[in-house]
């Protein structure tokens, strides 16, 4: 989800808004001669979050992997089961030749009934994720009311937004002892759980953040975090100083770029890019994965994109493919 705003030309106040942090130095060349891309060295491939393709993957989850499979991607986070049994999706993945590293499950009250969620039985979760050959899971939400519905015809983002600011601190907190209960009941059936961030979660509040406060009550042994760098940036985090603060507690993050026009906000706002096409130092914030033990990596664009989707996937691949560092 995104916002598109009017944009003004930001870089010569980027060293006020702090987005400074996150923007690609110009510095001198680098000497590579003879050096392998990264993530051949570190034998890591790279994935995609299958949100990023949006109705392709819903329409044809198949047909979509192996287009993906065709530029060089070989693991892939779900957004959900889109609709379908655990059985079908497993059966795309396998004639593509891929797999699925990781699956976001959310709240009952955002999914239609009958949907796997957090609140799941333990059992159904890893019934489902079994079969899939899924061992991490995520929230990629924070809590909302127990009442809370999307606006019909309104905006979603606002409305979500207003939920979250509504649940104050304490909703954090909440938040992070629901995760360590549940995690602790996947636990012995092989599930890791995770918390994927967006940028409501930096919003200063009382001295402190939401983010800060779930840190704080996450259990580290039972909880992990995938750091979506491009809506770290957007919060006014330096990506790569927040994954060596973190170190060993971030097990995935989305590779997510954003331009220099993006004003720093905590309401879902950015303005998208390809990765190496926005203003996040990968020279930085790549290293830092490496050395802080990140394990698994996913592309991720927010809409709007201003050319095809396939064609941003491969944007972001053929320069994480050859990146080296």
């Amino acid at each position: 989800m995104t916002i598109h705003l009017n944009r003004r030309g930001l870089l010569a106040a980027m060293g006020a808004t702090g987005l400074a942090a996150a923007a690609p130095a110009l510095a001198a060349p680098r000497t590579t001669m003879g050096r392998k891309p990264l993530f051949k060295r570190i034998n890591k491939p790279l994935g995609v979050q299958l949100y990023a393709l949006g109705e392709a993957a819903q329409k044809d989850l198949a047909g979509t992997l192996k287009r993906l499979a065709a530029i060089g991607y070989t693991d892939f986070e779900l957004p959900g089961l889109y609709g379908r049994s655990p059985k079908d999706l497993r059966a795309d993945a396998d004639a593509a030749g891929v797999r699925y590293g990781s699956i976001h499950m959310g709240m009952p009250q955002r999914l239609p009934p009958g949907s796997l969620t957090l609140m799941s039985s333990p059992q159904e979760i890893a019934d489902a994720l079994g079969t899939l050959g899924i061992r991490k899971a995520v929230l990629p939400m924070p809590l909302l009311p127990d009442d809370f519905k999307m606006p019909a015809g309104g905006d979603m983002r606002a409305a979500l937004v207003a939920a979250v600011d509504a649940g104050g601190l304490d909703m954090w907190k909440r938040l992070g002892g629901l995760l360590n209960e549940r995690a602790h009941a996947l636990k012995p059936y092989g599930i890791d759980l995770g918390y994927h961030n967006h940028n409501m979660e930096f919003r200063p509040q009382g001295g402190t953040t939401g983010y800060q406060v779930l840190l704080g009550e996450l259990d580290p042994k039972l909880v992990f975090l995938e750091l979506d760098l491009g809506w770290a940036a957007a919060g006014g985090l330096d990506p790569a100083a927040e994954i060596r603060r973190l170190k060993g507690r971030i097990k995935m993050v989305h590779l997510k770029d954003i331009k220099a026009s993006t004003k720093i906000n905590y309401a879902l706002g950015q303005d998208p890019a390809e990765v190496g096409l926005g203003m996040l130092n990968w020279h930085k914030i790549l290293p830092a994965c490496v050395e802080s033990g990140v394990e698994n990596f996913y592309v991720e664009q927010e809409a709007p994109f201003t050319r095809d989707r396939f064609d941003s996937m491969k944007i972001s691949y053929d320069y994480l493919a050859k990146f080296v560092a």
